[in-house]
């Protein structure tokens, strides 16, 4: 049980980092960053602002204790959804692999998250 919990802590501090963390303080602390990564893949200005946003609500859902199950279930796939596309874009346009494992990478953790949550939630 408390091997579990760890993992789960830790999986799930690294995807609140990445996805949350990171990108709200490109957008307070490097405002003209913010848009350079998703400008390179042929997305509009407001896309990055959209996605930051997103992911930050989905942190939010994930790490919340009492978010609603379902609403997890939806942040979590949410998350799993912007990686997934994040390494289909890379794939597309720029096809360098560093930036096509890194969401793959994360994608991983996010799957390590959330598997730990379930095994947590029915040892409880």
């Amino acid at each position: 049980m408390k091997k579990a919990k760890i993992i789960f802590w830790t999986a799930t501090i690294i995807i609140a980092l990445w996805e949350a963390v990171m990108p709200m303080s490109t957008w307070i602390f490097a405002p003209e960053y913010m848009t350079i990564g998703t400008k390179a893949l042929g997305y509009p200005d407001y896309f990055a602002y959209a996605l930051a946003i997103a992911k930050v609500l989905g942190v939010i859902a994930i790490v919340y204790p009492k978010t609603p199950e379902k609403l997890k279930e939806w942040a979590y796939s949410g998350l799993a959804f912007t990686l997934i596309f994040a390494f289909i874009s890379h794939a597309c346009v720029d096809k360098n692999i560093g930036y096509m494992i890194m969401p793959l990478a994360f994608l991983g953790i996010l799957a390590l998250s959330y598997h730990y949550k379930n095994k947590i939630k029915t040892i409880n």
